[in-house]
């Protein structure tokens, strides 16, 4: 029997290096906790039949001699990142039945570790949503408490994990869609700095703000994904290489934006465990700095006017004439508002409206230019304020995973949902949310932001908060 519930990547390897079991017996297992757990959790959207024919491969690499620490190990993949030959739907209707004609780059990168795809995982609908409630395949739970939601848009891979039905996962970040879920699930979930893993096979929704990157269980791993998957890449002109940004020294210092933790709808037990967080960072020897975030404040709005105008453009082509549903209307107008109606639910539809609106003649330099310019003050009030302090520190989430239903029909509170992550995305710098308690038996996680090409900076503090 392999404890699954305690295994580590590492101790995975090992195992199947030393020959304990081999990556069949390691996928079964993963496979046999799927089919236990998946009907009630709803993590993946399909798992894939040929799991233990990926599995037999790595096992010959191991006995070649050619494995890595990656190979043989489950992986979880969000449904919009792509996998050659495979369905990617991003969770809609419109492209229920659309097979990927190529692999994603960061599918090629673990491709090239052996590791074996478990199956794509649940999100909101094109990434489009903080609780997979906007998933046309219906929402995902969460194994904490199965009335609540897991998070989102990257979900179905936070809950794949924390069921125990994979050892490592992707998600996309866009306003928080990685750092959320993890919170909500207890798992440490990284945003790396924009352009630092390369976008291509990803199905874009902010193209200037989404990020790929890891979920895991411990910091460690999440650095050791994260090493695999980043770097350059001709497919994706954003990349950066390593030294675009000159790696920061960390110094130990934590900033505190102490007057926008003071607004309301901050659940009192998430305020309570972020002091308890910075009590535990002082005794590791940290030194705590207030910090000033002038524009702070204005970052979610600024995010909600960039976000749909960036969604509004790169949904034009879900149009029913080069792939995906296509619905008959009575001439080619009307086949677009048809395919476009059925294939696509009621938060991208809003979306699409509101993005439209503010790229509108008229409406783009009121909306559209000023969100820009007030985006690049926002970014550098974050880079004067990591002259002073290495990390800036935030609760991840204002309050514990929300139960199903609870905020579904009010978009604004779903939105402010978002008030502590949607920062990192808008100026491009890398954070990370590591777990840091529990309120009634639900994680808490705090969340970790550095500047540009910080990631190293992040991984050393989250192993020290956490111990690994």
């Amino acid at each position: 029997m392999i404890d699954i519930k305690n295994l580590t990547i590492k101790k995975a390897h090992d195992d199947m290096k030393n020959g304990k079991y081999s990556s069949v017996d390691l996928t079964k297992a993963y496979l046999e906790e799927v089919t236990k757990k998946n009907k009630d959790i709803n993590a993946y959207l399909e798992v894939f039949s040929d799991s233990l024919e990926q599995a037999k491969s790595a096992d010959e690499r191991f006995k070649s001699g050619t494995d890595t620490l990656l190979t043989g190990i489950p992986f979880a993949i969000k449904d919009n990142i792509l996998i050659q030959g495979r369905i990617a739907s991003s969770a809609s209707k419109i492209l229920e039945n659309y097979h990927s004609t190529y692999d994603a780059t960061v599918i090629s990168k673990l491709k090239k570790e052996g590791v074996v795809f478990v199956g794509r995982t649940n999100m909101d609908e094109f990434a489009m949503g903080g609780s997979t409630e906007n998933s046309a395949y219906g929402v995902t739970k969460n194994p904490y408490d199965t009335e609540r939601v897991a998070g989102g848009s990257s979900g179905g891979s936070a809950a794949a994990m924390a069921m125990d039905g994979a050892l490592g996962a992707l998600g996309t970040d866009t306003g928080g869609s990685i750092r959320q879920p993890a919170s909500f699930c207890g798992l440490v979930g990284l945003k790396p700095t924009y352009g630092a893993v390369s976008r291509y096979g990803a199905m874009a929704m902010g193209s200037s703000r989404d990020q790929i990157g890891p979920f895991a269980k411990t910091v460690t791993y999440a650095e050791i994904i994260f090493n695999v998957i980043k770097g350059n890449d001709v497919k994706d002109s954003t990349t950066i290489t390593e030294s675009t940004y000159s790696k920061p020294v960390a110094n130990k210092r934590i900033g505190i934006p102490r007057a926008f933790l003071k607004g309301d709808g901050i659940n009192s037990d998430v305020l309570k465990n972020f002091e308890e967080s910075i009590q535990k960072f002082k005794t590791l020897g940290y030194e705590i700095l207030d910090i000033e975030l002038p524009n702070i404040a204005y970052s979610l709005p600024v995010y909600y006017v960039i976000m749909p105008a960036e969604v509004s453009s790169n949904m034009s082509r879900f149009d029913g004439v080069r792939f995906g549903l296509h619905k008959d209307g009575k001439d080619g107008i009307d086949d677009y508002f048809e395919t476009r109606k059925a294939g696509l639910g009621k938060e991208v539809r809003r979306r699409i409206l509101l993005g439209t609106y503010v790229l509108s003649s008229g409406y783009y330099d009121a909306y559209y230019n000023r969100a820009n310019a007030l985006r690049r003050v926002i970014t550098s009030d974050f880079v004067k304020a990591f002259e002073k302090v290495d990390i800036i520190l935030t609760p991840t989430t204002p309050a514990p995973a929300f139960k199903i239903g609870e905020k579904i029909s009010d978009p604004v509170a779903m939105y402010l949902e978002d008030i502590f992550t949607v920062t990192a995305n808008l100026t491009g710098m890398p954070a990370m949310s590591i777990p840091s308690g529990k309120s009634n038996g639900l994680p808490l996680g705090i969340q970790m932001t550095s500047t540009h090409g910080g990631e190293e900076t992040l991984f050393k503090a989250g192993k020290d908060f956490l111990g690994e």
